[in-house]
């Protein structure tokens, strides 16, 4: 089976239309979208629509949640007063586009999606979620400690999490003390990468049919990165009251 999975949009429309003519090659058996689809551009309303028409399953992302809730937080960690400043002009003006049904859809969207395979004796499971399985803007980085991994994966019950968030893509093959295989995999932006990549980045996950926990190679992950108009997204950035350094980090994977 191959599962395409797709993250961080933020509000760009060009990319997301690239990413559905990329799609319609690959021909996956299911898509999902793991969240924050608003933010950062100009057409955070086309991105929900387009997403509802298609009838894609979705999950909050902390963006999603933050303008759901009209907190005027999105949740993000600014390491900067200027990154800070800049945050609180996207997440003021997007609260001031977003439609009020726009609006309403991601206040509902829920916080996880599991999957559950049963090809063997044993169970696969895959979740799906925004930052991690506890909470919604936690940063799950290919760094973080292995040990630590493992115990996040473990407490959720997830053979294979997937999850965006940190718009940097990566797969790591983890091995518990039992000796099963766990897989974490950060499926990277779709419309704001941070690698370094200006294209458009998603996942495909392919389970075999034979996949079990104790087969390493059973699960594939491939990142796949497409090409969109870069320029339409980022002068959008600067025709509105967003900072142009948005459209400079558009430009640079920034």
């Amino acid at each position: 089976m191959k599962i395409a999975l797709f993250s961080d949009i933020h509000a760009n429309l060009p990319a997301l239309e690239a990413f559905f003519k990329s799609i319609d090659e690959q021909q996956p058996d299911a898509i999902y979208c793991l969240g924050d689809l608003v933010g950062y551009n100009i057409w955070p309303n086309e991105v929900i629509n387009e997403i509802r028409q298609r009838r894609i399953p979705t999950i909050k992302g902390n963006y999603d949640e933050g303008i759901g809730l009209m907190s005027g937080d999105c949740g993000c960690a600014y390491k900067t007063e200027r990154d800070k400043e800049m945050g609180n002009i996207s997440i003021s003006y997007t609260d001031s586009i977003v439609g009020a049904d726009e609006r309403q859809y991601l206040r509902t969207l829920p916080a996880h999606i599991r999957l559950e395979f049963s090809l063997k004796k044993d169970p696969l499971n895959v979740l799906l979620v925004h930052g991690s399985p506890r909470k919604i803007n936690e940063y799950l980085f290919e760094d973080r400690e292995e040990r630590s991994m493992l115990r996040i994966m473990e407490e959720a019950n997830a053979d294979i999490l997937c999850f965006g968030h940190t718009h940097k893509p990566f797969h790591r093959v983890l091995q518990s003390a039992a000796g099963n295989y766990r897989h974490a995999v950060n499926i990277g932006s779709l419309g704001k990468p941070k690698d370094g990549d200006p294209r458009g980045c998603y996942a495909m996950l392919t389970i075999n049919a034979d996949a079990g926990v104790a087969d390493r190679d059973s699960v594939q992950v491939q990142f796949i990165r497409f090409a969109y108009d870069i320029e339409k997204a980022a002068t959008a950035v600067e025709g509105s009251p967003l900072p142009n350094e948005y459209a400079d980090m558009l430009r640079n994977a920034l």
